[in-house]
């Protein structure tokens, strides 16, 4: 893969095709643990580790165990299970963040709540790992394309969480209060997203 190649994989990864403004995928934890920087900081470093080393674990689990393979003389094709492995592969690394957390920041174990298990059905985490199965990416730009795509949401949370804290500060007209204007601001969010979208 030429250099080319990485730039646009690194840079659409982050804003032309984010998952959270632009695939609109993983919205769940994005809205929930906006709220505060604190939360949305831990919650993005959780959602970086998981999808690049998902990323790498699911490339190595696509190109050896689940494509085409001559056995025995018997072309198998386990494309099939590609899901399923996946999500094992998603749950026990969010299994394995939910227990350092717990251990080494039970403030932020805490004020992540539920949404912190909930990354496992996450499916912008879901999502890198079937597109880059889906494009027959190799392992290192898979990984790549994990990291950069989980440092796309990372800002999309940490952009939206540091407006939503100055919201709090602000006189907002009693309809909009709450959660109204939470979807408005990533509404806009969104749309300024899309302005990168010529880039790639």
């Amino acid at each position: 893969m030429s250099e080319n190649n990485y730039l646009e994989l690194t840079v659409g990864a982050v804003l032309v095709y984010n998952f959270v403004l632009s695939r609109f995928l993983g919205i769940c934890p994005f809205i929930g643990v906006s709220k505060k920087i604190k939360t949305a900081l831990g919650m993005a470093g959780a959602l970086v580790f998981v999808m690049t080393l998902s990323s790498f674990i699911t490339a190595v689990i696509y190109h050896y165990v689940l494509r085409a393979q001559t056995m025995f003389g018997v072309a198998v094709n386990l494309g099939f299970l590609q899901i399923l492995l996946f999500i094992v592969v998603i749950a026990s690394l969010v299994q394995i963040v939910e227990v350092m957390l717990q251990k080494l920041s039970p403030g932020l174990y805490r004020a992540l709540g539920i949404y912190l298990p909930l990354i496992t059905t996450n499916c912008a985490v879901l999502g890198v790992a079937s597109l880059n199965a889906k494009a027959a990416r190799g392992i290192w730009p898979s990984t790549v394309f994990g990291f950069f795509s989980g440092l796309g949401v990372a800002l999309a949370l940490i952009l939206f969480s540091s407006i939503r804290e100055r919201l709090e500060l602000s006189a907002i007209p009693r309809p909009f209060q709450g959660l109204s204007i939470a979807l408005v601001t990533a509404g806009i969010l969104a749309m300024a997203f899309v302005g990168f979208s010529g880039l790639c």
